[in-house]
């Protein structure tokens, strides 16, 4: 008679997959609370106990760790001295083998879970009768996933048996998921022992989405979200609404989440391709939309457009006017949501704002044949303690105005230029290979805009031609980093034009 070993923290599906299994001749061994669910619905078991002639003994601890179980997964159907060597020890063959493990994740998810929790939710057993089983995919079907009980008894009942490439696709998956499950616990054990540089990365993530394309038509592309949450993230955003999600329009939200976390006053930014194009901030959300949208009110056509306040009727009726891609809010009202949703393609996303500021995770970027990992850009500053350099000191309107400028210029595409006043950017030059073609490209855009303008420059100036193109244009004062081996020249160069410039000392380049 063939056997089934079932061990299942997840009792989803379980009764009626044993039923199946059953139905087919196949005896059932489990152990504790899924042998007490399947004897309760009126499956038979055996229990582990009776295979091995051992208890379960140390909490539970040590119950499938024994020969008469992993003999029975591991022996070789085709090779007749691992079978005499099984007879010779009474080991009989498991042919089936549905496991999942101690629900590591969901525990270590819990508020105020202690570490001593953590570690009983390790799952030892459940992971070697896995690997076990799927390393002997030859002969033994395994399945970790409830999702493929239907497949596995559809199988049966049609053929009597699994086949070899179902059983090696579902083999493949379980070595997916202890690979997984052991990346989470090592990342667990690493964060509480503070390793800041492993000498092994290990990173889980889940499949969020299929994509239609990637970056271009051509390129294939899927969506994988931590395994672990982060809650204020795109990853973590629910779409109320429209067509789904495409690969640049997840890179461009993001990039877009990362900006407005920087505001705590009521913020809208838009975005397109990786860059703000307007960012504005007001006493009321429509008056922060009006701010982002004269911002630049051409390149908003097609953005996307993240506000950190509730959509209310008067500004879902301004955007309603444009061609938008996505729309990111904590919320929206009725109205609001009833009008917007009226574009079925429009996406509208909410997200949880109240988590912005948690601990930021450090970010990945991948390069051929490796990967970067880096502390995000999330250091505190305090313009009142930034350097002036220059013989005029910023007046209090124009060191709020270089606040924002200074918020939003981290987060431009570098070399980065950003000319704004206190409640909005006005002119954006992002990526240019020098710094004053930046410099002109923000100058250019703000227009006669200017006039009570300042600007934010991602590095220093390495030297004085973008300071005296700033100030012949109207701009009155200037926050950069300093640091230049040229700083000079660019101070003297503010102060022959009667410029307030200051120091942060602090780079932020974004490549």
């Amino acid at each position: 008679m063939r056997r089934a070993l079932i061990s299942v923290s997840d009792k989803t599906g379980v009764i009626e997959f044993a039923q199946g299994l059953v139905a087919q001749g196949i005896e059932i061994i489990s152990t504790g609370g899924t042998k007490k669910t399947l004897d309760e619905a009126g499956v038979p078991t055996i229990s582990i106990d009776e295979v091995t002639g051992f208890p379960e003994m140390m909490d539970g601890r040590v119950k499938t760790l024994h020969p008469k179980i992993h003999g029975g997964l591991l022996g070789r159907r085709d090779l007749a001295t691992h079978m005499s060597e099984m007879k010779e020890h009474q080991i009989s063959p498991i042919d089936f083998v549905c496991v999942n493990l101690y629900p590591f994740k969901e525990t270590i998810l819990k508020p105020e879970v202690t570490e001593e929790q953590a570690i009983e939710n390790i799952d030892i057993g459940g992971p070697s009768m896995l690997r076990s089983a799927a390393k002997n995919f030859a002969s033994v079907t395994v399945v970790v996933d409830p999702q493929d009980y239907e497949q596995v008894l559809a199988t049966l009942e049609q053929t009597g048996d699994t086949s070899l490439t179902t059983r090696k696709k579902l083999a493949a998956k379980v070595f997916r998921h202890t690979a997984a499950y052991d990346a989470l616990i090592a990342t667990y054990l690493t964060e509480i022992v503070e390793e800041e540089t492993p000498e092994t990365l290990t990173l889980s993530y889940d499949l969020k989405q299929t994509l239609r394309y990637g970056e271009n038509s051509h390129q294939k592309a899927a969506f994988y979200k931590e395994a672990i949450p982060t809650a204020f993230s795109i990853a973590s955003a629910v779409q109320q609404h429209g067509k789904e999600l495409s690969y640049n329009n997840i890179k461009d939200a993001d990039a877009a989440l990362r900006i407005i976390r920087e505001f705590t006053e009521p913020t809208v930014v838009a975005l397109k391709h990786m860059n703000p194009c307007g960012i504005g901030t007001g006493e009321t959300i429509f008056d922060a939309y009006n701010y982002a949208y004269e911002a630049d009110p051409v390149s908003i056509f097609g953005g996307i457009i993240v506000l950190n306040r509730e959509v209310d009727l008067a500004t879902a009726q301004k955007m309603h006017q444009l061609f938008l891609e996505i729309i990111i809010a904590p919320s929206y009202s009725e109205e609001a949501f009833a009008l917007l949703s009226e574009k079925k393609n429009l996406r509208l996303l909410t997200l949880d704002f109240s988590s912005k500021n948690q601990e930021a995770k450090p970010e990945t970027v991948s390069v051929i044949g490796g990967l970067l990992l880096q502390e995000q850009d999330v250091i505190e500053e305090i313009p009142t303690e930034w350097k002036c350099v220059t013989t005029r000191q910023p007046s209090h309107e124009e060191l709020a105005a270089l606040a924002f400028a200074w918020k939003a210029v981290k987060h431009v595409k570098s070399n980065a230029i950003v000319v704004a006043n206190q409640h909005q950017t006005l002119g954006i030059g992002a990526g240019q290979m020098n710094r004053v073609g930046s410099v002109k490209l923000a100058v250019e855009q703000a227009g006669v805009r200017i006039s009570e303008a300042v600007l934010a420059s991602d590095a220093y100036f390495p030297m004085g031609d973008s300071v005296e193109y700033a100030a012949e244009h109207g701009i009155k004062a200037i926050v950069q980093p300093g640091g230049s081996i040229k700083d000079q020249e660019s101070i003297d160069m503010a102060n022959k034009y009667g410029i307030a410039m200051v120091f942060t000392e602090i780079r932020h380049f974004r490549h």
